[in-house]
């Protein structure tokens, strides 16, 4: 009972500081986005929207088991949590990705070939943000069908669940298809991002190699706003990738495990919250705008 409460507090603390890091950022970087109307603000502040979106599916998970309110949750708030939590797993993937391409675009050089990808208002990515929520909202189309509230389920036919709603067997053929293109999803948004993240530390090294040769101290100790940017987004993505492999490790880890002990569930639990907790605090530290804003406050 008591690591059960200690587990609530401990949930309640992260879901609440990860709650204001995103809506502090949400807000900061809307007021920039009128003033520059820049095409990584707008990235930045879908990706914070998506942090809000697996905050409160999270938040009604654990207020529902913590709190025992599964008879009062019923089929469609169930399938409208587990649904949102998914579409939001893919969301931060893909909008991830989507952040490191844009900003090694900005970053490449004037001459480079790449430079002619980039967005020439931040307006022009709406369409590829609607397309990534709606190939998200697609490739877990699947869970409205196969969710059922506890209430309204035979014990014979649980396979697995969030302890009020669960999934019932389904299609094998179905089941095969959705986990193929769930993998495939994945696997194409970090190959993209791993690549657009090499280029950007092939482009650091040589603008470090560049600074090494001028002669003037000022000069070798200032920092381009770019390059600031650049590792700002570097950082943010093997963040992302952190908590991304250490979740799917410890997801087959208790998947195949016998015995579903406590530590290890909570564990899972934790990382599954992980990046949506920290981006906003690592934005806040490596941005020097958001660092003017608490100084404002």
């Amino acid at each position: 009972m008591i690591l059960h409460l200690v587990k609530g507090i401990i949930f309640v603390i992260l879901i609440g500081l990860g709650v204001v890091g995103n809506i502090l950022v949400l807000v900061n970087y809307m007021g920039l986005f009128r003033s520059t109307m820049k095409s990584i603000l707008l990235i930045l502040i879908y990706l914070a929207f998506t942090n809000m979106i697996t905050l409160f599916s999270k938040v009604m998970s654990r207020t529902i088991t913590s709190f025992g309110l599964r008879s009062l949750v019923g089929e469609t708030a169930c399938k409208i949590i587990v649904y949102l939590g998914r579409v939001a797993r893919g969301l931060s993937i893909s909008t991830t990705s989507l952040l490191t391409v844009v900003q090694a675009i900005t970053f490449s050089p004037r001459a480079s070939r790449w430079r002619r990808l980039q967005p020439r208002s931040a307006w022009h990515l709406l369409p590829l943000l609607l397309f990534l929520w709606i190939l998200n909202s697609l490739i877990s189309m699947n869970l409205p069908f196969s969710i059922k509230n506890i209430n309204n389920m035979n014990t014979s036919q649980i396979i697995s669940g969030y302890n009020y709603c669960y999934f019932h067997s389904q299609n094998s053929i179905i089941r095969r298809i959705f986990v193929v293109l769930m993998v495939l999803r994945d696997a194409v948004f970090q190959g993209v991002m791993g690549g657009a993240s090499g280029y950007m530390v092939f482009l650091l090294h040589k603008h470090h190699q560049h600074v090494l040769h001028l002669q003037t101290s000022k000069l070798l100790h200032r920092t381009r706003p770019e390059v600031k940017a650049a590792k700002s987004v570097l950082v943010l993505m093997l963040c992302f990738l952190l908590f991304y492999w250490a979740d799917c490790f410890m997801t087959l880890y208790v998947t195949f495990s016998l015995e579903k002990h406590f530590l290890e569930v909570s564990v899972l639990e934790l990382v599954d919250l992980g990046y949506a907790v920290l981006s906003p605090f690592v934005l806040m530290h490596r941005d020097g705008h958001l660092a003017e804003c608490w100084h404002a406050q």
